[in-house]
């Protein structure tokens, strides 16, 4: 009896624990996937691919890298599409589209991404388009 209530006791204490983990690694895999979609954008775009500026588009658990000089008018045949968890919510710059040639960002700022456990990352994309977090 004694052996199951140290079990329990360490269990309902590790619990807490585990799942604060899990909200900060889903958390760093969200801003690492949007920082090397934004990382590609810029290439693809400096590589003059299809003759077009490349662009990201961060919505709600959903990163679309896609092929035009914006997310309205882009040529969906060529969008690629990556997933984050539901509960990290991205804020700020919601669109950046890389110019061809240079790899110039028409949007500069700053990404920041929340967890349902208040914790918060930001990615930044200067005007000559390095991506840091």
């Amino acid at each position: 009896m004694l052996s199951i209530s140290i079990i329990t006791a360490l269990f309902t204490i590790s619990m807490p624990i585990y799942q604060a983990f899990q909200e900060r690694n889903e958390l760093d895999i969200a801003t690492t996937s949007v920082a090397q979609s934004l990382r590609r954008a810029q290439i693809i775009a400096q590589a003059v691919d299809a003759d077009t500026s490349w662009g990201v588009k961060i919505q709600t658990s959903t990163i679309t890298l896609f092929k035009g000089t914006s997310f309205a008018t882009r040529d969906s045949a060529y969008d690629e599409e990556f997933s984050f968890p539901s509960n990290i919510v991205p804020s700020g710059v919601y669109e950046v589209v890389f110019a061809k040639w240079t790899g110039i960002p028409a949007t500069t700022g700053t990404i920041t991404f929340t967890s349902s456990i208040n914790e918060i990352r930001n990615l930044t994309i200067n005007s000559k388009g390095t991506v840091s977090y």
